[in-house]
């Protein structure tokens, strides 16, 4: 199966396109225009001139589905469900915190997945693998920087936007902890398919349905609800 992977989760954007387990092209944008202004190129210049595909040989569509920003995630699932639909074919949902963690499936310690959540807090997972293999997961959560660090035990790897924003909480807290370099921070498109594309049920699982976890309530709701009378 060719798969088209998009992930709009952060500033950042990544676009790949998978065959079965081969990753055929990958290109990531970080750029202050917002998405809406370059997804359709970029599909396009993809399939075109970098995959020497067209749209129809894509069997399957797979986005990012949060955590992350807001508007970012809402405009990304959009235009893979578009696609999906217009083309009918199958679309999915994959965690952003995924994307992140499986650009390092084969270290050897602990992943530490933190992604900037504003307010000072980070949306956070901790993943352990073994040879490639996932092993275990903890429960995606927004999490003050120093909760998710509490959430390691050890030398931990800790990787994407949030372990740049409170790098100094992290070293100065962590046991012994290991920063990942700023290149591999973004979630990538390509590694959100790789703790599923092998699984048969992937396409149908409810749990990669194409809606968006946000895992906390918007900045514009969170404001409502302060301004409620107690």
């Amino acid at each position: 199966m060719k798969f088209l992977c998009l992930s709009t989760a952060e500033q950042g954007c990544s676009l790949a396109i998978v065959d079965k387990t081969i990753l055929v092209c990958e290109e990531f944008w970080q750029a202050p225009v917002t998405h809406s202004k370059r997804l359709i190129k970029m599909i396009e210049h993809m399939l075109e001139n970098r995959a020497g595909m067209e749209l129809g040989q894509i069997d399957a569509f797979i986005a990012a589905r949060g955590p992350g920003s807001f508007t970012g995630l809402r405009i990304g699932i959009s235009v893979i469900k578009g696609l999906g639909y217009a083309m009918t074919k199958p679309a999915a949902g994959v965690s952003s915190l995924d994307g992140i963690a499986f650009r390092f499936s084969h270290a050897c310690l602990p992943v530490c997945a933190m992604m900037d959540a504003r307010r000072n807090e980070v949306y956070c997972a901790v993943y352990c693998f073994d040879g490639g293999r996932l092993v275990s997961k903890s429960k995606e959560r927004v999490l003050s920087p120093e909760a998710a660090i509490g959430m390691t035990k050890g030398a931990t790897v800790f990787a994407g936007s949030g372990s740049k924003a409170y790098q100094d909480v992290i070293e100065k807290t962590a046991d012994h902890p290991v920063i990942a370099h700023n290149f591999l921070d973004s979630v990538s498109a390509a590694a959100l398919i790789r703790s599923w594309v092998s699984k048969a049920d992937f396409l149908n699982s409810a749990e990669n349905c194409l809606v968006p976890s946000y895992i906390r309530q918007s900045d514009a709701q969170l404001q409502f609800a302060e301004k409620q009378p107690s």
